[in-house]
C-alpha cells in the first residue's frame, strides 16, 4: 500500500462526513465529489463501506428519494453526532496538519 493510500484511508471518513455535511448526497455523487476534490483514487467501493459504518454510528441518516434518472438514491446527511464528529475531526486534523506543514516547510526553507 502506497503511503498516499495509507494517509487517505485515515482521513477519508472525515472527509467523507465533511462532503455529506455540505449538503445531503447519494454515495456515487459523493465519489464524483472527492474525485473533484483531488481524491481521484478513491473508489465507490471504498466508499460504501464507510457510509454503512457512519450509519450504524449514527454519524449519518439515510434517506431514499426519488431520481430523475433511474430508480431511486440513498441521500446522507449529518446527524447531531455526526456534526460533533465532523467537528473534532476538523480539530484533529488542524492538530496535525499545521505541525507537519510548519515541519515541511523550515526543511524547504
Amino acid at each position: 500500500m502506497s503511503l498516499r493510500s495509507q494517509l487517505l484511508k485515515g482521513i477519508l471518513e472525515g472527509c467523507i462526513l465533511s462532503v455529506i455535511g455540505q449538503e445531503p448526497t447519494y454515495g456515487y455523487e459523493l465519489s464524483m465529489k472527492l474525485q473533484a476534490f483531488g481524491l481521484s483514487d478513491i473508489s465507490e467501493g471504498s466508499i460504501y463501506p464507510i457510509l454503512l459504518r457512519l450509519q450504524k454510528e449514527d454519524w449519518i441518516a439515510g434517506e431514499m428519494r426519488e431520481s430523475e434518472s433511474g430508480p431511486k438514491r440513498k441521500y446522507y446527511s449529518l446527524t447531531a453526532q455526526g456534526r460533533a464528529a465532523l467537528a473534532d475531526f476538523k480539530q484533529q486534523w488542524a492538530s496535525v496538519k499545521e505541525p507537519v506543514d510548519r515541519i515541511i516547510r523550515r526543511e524547504e526553507g
